[in-house]
């Protein structure tokens, strides 16, 4: 009985991490078809005898983003959207541009974990653990160092430099989402009840009208 009790455990503690990413493909590859219209989950397969060179291919990320912004950082992805052939491989790639003491503002990747790799500049990054001891997990990077920021923790890079800075971030997912937390709580349409956002947030409703209003 209590090796019958070991094999369930066992299998229930793989079996749920195996359905903590994106599912694994069962073919050499499923490259998306963008022509499709049916809902799945993920993007629906191209016919492999029309699989081309070019839907594993995606140039670009040699290209400094334009920074011109209230953040002064931006992000230059490079997934299924702009690579069809990672459609079910649960991989992306991002290039992101900070100008001088801009930031990635703090999000969250519901659907990955994110590696990220200073190849320019210094930045602060971190990242913030869960309910209740909501911690805050931060380190300045240096050119070449690596930094992990797990799945779905709100997590943030600063450019603490007066020059610009750049890095490169690998995703598990081909499509891990973005939850920018700003937009999210004062720009969602429609808005989020100026009554929750002022007691959440323990401030009075004219505060939040104004946080709305940049939004």
């Amino acid at each position: 009985m209590a090796s019958q009790f070991l094999l369930l455990s066992f299998l229930a503690i793989t079996a749920s991490i195996a359905l903590a990413s994106d599912p694994s493909s069962l073919q050499d590859f499923c490259v998306a078809d963008p022509s499709t219209s049916v809902p799945v989950n993920g993007l629906v397969c191209k016919d492999p005898k029309l699989v081309e060179a070019k839907d594993f291919f995606f140039s670009g990320l040699h290209l400094a983003g334009n920074t011109s912004n209230p953040a002064g950082s931006r992000v230059t992805p490079a997934n299924v959207a702009q690579i069809p052939g990672l459609n079910t491989l649960g991989i992306s790639l991002v290039r992101i541009d900070y100008a001088p003491w801009g930031i990635n503002a703090p999000h969250t990747h519901p659907r990955a974990t994110e590696i990220l790799t200073v190849l320019e500049g210094s930045l602060q990054v971190g990242f913030v653990t869960s309910n209740p001891e909501n911690r805050l997990i931060t380190k300045v990077l240096q050119k070449g160092d690596v930094f992990v920021f797990p799945v779905g923790l709100v997590h943030f890079q600063h450019n603490v430099g007066n020059v610009n800075a750049v890095a490169i971030a690998a995703l598990s997912s081909q499509n891990p989402g973005v939850i920018s937390i700003a937009n999210a709580v004062f720009g969602s349409k429609p808005s989020i009840s100026a009554d929750v956002l002022a007691k959440a947030f323990q401030v009075d409703k004219d505060t939040i009208y104004n946080f709305q209003s940049k939004f």
